[in-house]
């Protein structure tokens, strides 16, 4: 049997080495995956919340000893606004001048003050208000005969205070009535000095007394 050479014996020792580090290497590869698991850091599943963080946090106990304040006042503190009582409230009628020459349209307008002590509600809008001018007993003019698209108009009236209504009623100086509010040749009111009175109620609060005009 022919004799290997030395260097057939060198390359087996050398695979034999070879083998014997492979399997080294292995055995610590495996060992270190067992030991750091590296896989449990790459979980992408959404965590679930656990049953103590999806409930609401109790909210601290509170000193009944000293109760906080109420953020909105009682109805006991701020009693409602009521609505105003004849006895309380004073109407007059205003007129923009005491007399009117030729031509000229007098303008009426609502002054209400408030007598009470306390504020209280009333509707101030034109569906309540009702203005009547005469000469004597003879009544010419009511503002409601001829009225278009009357409006209402709650309003608060402040306790001592006085207001007056800003957008005055016109009267156009002739007789009026439901039969001829589109009569252009209604009756005409006699100029020349005559004395007619104006009064006014409102919210079926009539005036105590008649405001004087003259018209010449």
């Amino acid at each position: 049997m022919p004799r290997r050479s030395a260097a057939v014996y060198r390359r087996r020792r050398l695979v034999v080495i070879l083998g014997l580090i492979l399997v080294v290497a292995a055995i610590g590869v495996g060992a270190w995956l067992l030991i750091a698991r590296p896989w449990a850091a790459a979980d992408t599943t959404t965590p679930q919340p656990s049953s103590s963080s999806s409930q609401t946090p109790t909210a601290p106990a509170t000193d009944t000893t000293s109760p906080s304040p109420s953020a909105t006042p009682s109805g006991e503190q701020t009693p409602a606004v009521v609505a105003c009582e004849a006895k309380d409230i004073e109407v007059t009628a205003v007129t923009d001048a005491e007399s009117y020459p030729s031509g000229a349209m007098p303008k009426l307008s609502i002054s209400l003050t408030n007598k009470g002590a306390k504020d209280c509600t009333m509707d101030v809008g034109s569906t309540t208000q009702v203005f009547t001018v005469s000469s004597g007993a003879d009544v010419w003019w009511r503002s409601t005969d001829c009225q278009e698209n009357p409006s209402s108009m709650i309003a608060t009236l402040k306790a001592g205070t006085t207001v007056t209504s800003k957008d005055p009623v016109v009267w156009d100086r002739t007789r009026s009535s439901v039969e001829t509010c589109d009569q252009e040749n209604r009756q005409r009111a006699p100029g020349g000095g005559a004395s007619y009175h104006v009064e006014v109620s409102i919210g079926g609060f009539p005036s105590l007394s008649t405001a004087q005009i003259l018209l010449y």
